[in-house]
């Protein structure tokens, strides 16, 4: 690189800008989940998301039976849970604790306000009724972290980084949720004729991906399994699409190769562009008929050597995840 001095903070700034969107996206989660397993099927939704994660023997070890109200905790204040809330900003104002020098007072201050708060909450506030609220704040404070982070942070290599993170994890988050939603909607569907067509169900997958609004501006009609696969993956105009997440990275690494000569950048972007062709090419029918899991699952596996790739050639061998 030539500013040595920044690579030394990439994998920082990369991974302070992943925490915050996987506490996003599992806050968003969390509210909708909460919101749509109301019914006899509750317990199955509350399932998800420990599916969605990989968190399902985890769970069980710790705590055994599924319950809204142990996944509730599991996922908001169990320190011990390196994917919960709490951990994850934890995890987020750590890598910002060492970029203190490149980004902003604003950004650094906000954080330390949301990490604070996880101090004072107690089991009453995360209870049901109260849940949403919680989410929503939550919510509330990585959006602000985000519009500051816009606003404040300094467009250089550290900007690249971390915009590539965002993306990075965000695509790899909506891959997670139509690959498990799908096949819960298979289970519930009880046939591969109406797999996925039931309404409650893709509408609570959208609004986890934050899509519901958006989609039904293309879709204003029919909410189908083949067009909300075909949104969440391919859909160029929504900002959380696989699709249009991975382009984004795939543009920002381009800058740190032809604008600030990282060069040791290439193998990642190599690994971005084979991940872009099979989307690009994807029959979106096929994939719904038969192969959405192989896809989704090859797509996560992509990600994860993307940044492998990364890690070699920007800021070392560690890892995170």
């Amino acid at each position: 690189m030539k500013n040595s001095l920044l690579a030394r903070f990439a994998k920082n700034t990369f991974w302070l800008a992943r925490y915050m969107e996987r506490a996003d996206s599992l806050a968003r989660l969390l509210e909708v989940t909460e919101t749509h397993s109301r019914d006899e099927h509750g317990d199955q939704d509350w399932k998800l998301i420990l599916e969605v994660n990989g968190d399902l023997d985890h769970f069980r070890q710790e705590y055994g039976k599924v319950t809204a109200v142990d996944v509730v905790k599991f996922y908001t204040i169990d320190l011990n849970n390196a994917t919960s809330l709490a951990s994850s900003v934890a995890y987020a104002r750590e890598n910002a604790r060492s970029l203190r020098h490149l980004i902003s007072t604003e950004m650094w201050s906000q954080i330390n306000v949301m990490h604070s708060r996880f101090r004072d909450v107690k089991n009453k506030d995360i209870q049901p009724r109260r849940l949403a609220g919680f989410c929503s704040t939550i919510k509330e404070s990585c959006q602000a972290h985000t519009g500051i982070t816009e606003a404040t942070l300094y467009r250089d290599q550290a900007y690249l980084f971390y915009w590539i993170g965002k993306m990075v994890e965000r695509a790899d988050q909506a891959s997670r949720l139509l690959d498990v939603g799908f096949r819960r909607a298979l289970k519930l569907a009880h046939s591969d004729d109406n797999a996925g067509e039931s309404l409650s169900h893709w509408t609570g997958l959208l609004r986890s991906v934050g899509g519901y609004q958006a989609y039904r501006r293309t879709h204003p009609i029919r909410l189908r399994a083949r067009e909300v696969t075909g949104f969440v993956l391919t859909n160029k105009s929504f900002p959380r699409s696989v699709m249009y997440c991975l382009q984004e990275a795939h543009d920002d690494v381009s800058k740190l190769i032809n604008e600030h000569g990282v060069e040791t950048a290439h193998p990642a972007l190599q690994e971005l562009e084979v991940a872009l062709s099979q989307l690009q090419n994807a029959d979106i029918q096929q994939l719904v008929n038969s192969d959405l899991h192989e896809f989704a699952d090859t797509l996560q596996q992509q990600l994860i050597t993307f940044t492998q790739r990364l890690a070699e050639g920007c800021f070392g061998l560690d890892k995170q995840d």
